[in-house]
């Protein structure tokens, strides 16, 4: 896998993507916990630092492929994620960098450092209609490393300017940040938040997506949002097989987004695509081996669990969920829009999509 012009460091001629520039730039350190690279080639599966790799992007706006997609439009400052989720779906995306799914994804983070200007010089194309553009369809854009790089204040106030609608999914408790902008942007455009909280149960989370914020800092996300009068979906998602679909956890985590002013939550069983599928796998032989069975039974024949089970939880959560006065007819998230939606990121079999 080779790249041009995608540096940092600008150099001009072709390089390996797993050739760090001969003198590391002088930013090279205290990336919100992020190192820079050696000198030395970036291999596949390294232990060590977590490391940021910072390039310049040639375009920032993704088409998402797909006769009638959920989103036409994609903004990802970042490729990997922090987040360390074991089933996340986008881990194939790092075997296009000759870098594996598993490690490689949590720990060699990508960082389009140009994100900012690209947008505004995109959207100031004649050829952009102002369509709708989704953020956190493939990875976290308040993942770690944004507290150091900042690229979505920069992001936000470009579309904001453009007046662009746009929707923003995250586990982060990061965006608050961005609260002032993010009000501003709603005054003139469609925006739209979401928070992913799969469970509110804290010790499977650890173990899970180790790299995210508990279930109740995400929450308190959604509370604040909804305090400043930005509305807040919630994904329940992923509900894992065996770990988190019993009556008495749906019950317990509805209540919960319901508390904290959420306006709709919509349930989403877990998939496993290539890539995270033998990152999940591995977990589960670690931690619930006698889950096994199960996940044989429900994803033997591919990344979907069957469709009856599919329909077992789904129907719970949204019963459940018309009990605590969520996903009531007429709210703001029924008025037109469609909210992002982590089993509709289909573009991830496109190598190389936005680097």
């Amino acid at each position: 896998m080779r790249w041009e012009n995608l540096r940092e460091d600008g150099t001009t001629e072709q390089t390996s993507l797993f050739e760090a520039p001969l003198t590391p730039p002088d930013r090279g350190t205290g990336r919100a916990g992020l190192a820079t690279p050696s000198p030395d080639p970036i291999r596949a599966g390294q232990d060590g630092e977590a490391l940021a790799i910072e390039i310049r992007a040639r375009s920032i706006i993704n088409r998402v492929p797909g006769a009638d997609p959920m989103f036409r439009w994609t903004i990802n400052p970042y490729r990997g994620c922090a987040h360390a989720c074991v089933y996340c779906f986008a881990r194939r995306t790092h075997e296009y960098l000759d870098l594996d799914s598993g490690r490689d994804f949590d720990t060699r983070i990508l960082v389009k450092t140009n994100a900012g200007e690209l947008l505004r010089a995109q959207l100031a194309r004649p050829s952009w209609r102002g369509e709708h553009i989704a953020m956190g369809t493939n990875t976290d854009p308040y993942q770690r490393a944004e507290g150091h790089y900042r690229l979505m204040p920069q992001i936000i106030a470009a579309l904001r300017d453009a007046a662009n609608p746009f929707s923003i999914l995250t586990k982060g408790t990061m965006i608050l940040r961005d609260l002032d902008l993010l009000e501003q942007a709603a005054r003139v455009t469609e925006v739209g938040l979401a928070v992913s909280v799969g469970s509110v149960d804290d010790e499977v989370r650890r173990t899970v997506e180790p790299g995210t914020p508990s279930a109740r800092a995400r929450l308190g996300v959604v509370r604040r949002l909804s305090d400043r009068g930005l509305t807040c979906s919630v994904l329940m998602a992923p509900i894992l097989p065996g770990l988190t679909d019993s009556v008495e956890q749906i019950e317990r985590t509805v209540a919960a987004i319901a508390a904290a002013g959420a306006t709709r939550v919509t349930p989403i069983v877990l998939h496993l695509r290539p890539g995270a599928r033998e990152w999940y796998r591995a977990w589960l032989e670690r931690e619930h081996p006698r889950l096994l069975p199960l996940y044989r039974e429900l994803y033997g024949h591919g990344s979907y669990a069957r469709a009856s089970y599919q329909r077992i939880v789904t129907t719970a959560v949204r019963e459940i969920a018309a009990r605590h006065g969520l996903n009531r007819p007429g709210s703001p998230r029924d008025a037109g829009r469609r909210e992002p939606a982590e089993d509709a990121q289909l573009p991830l079999d496109l190598p190389m999509a936005g680097v």
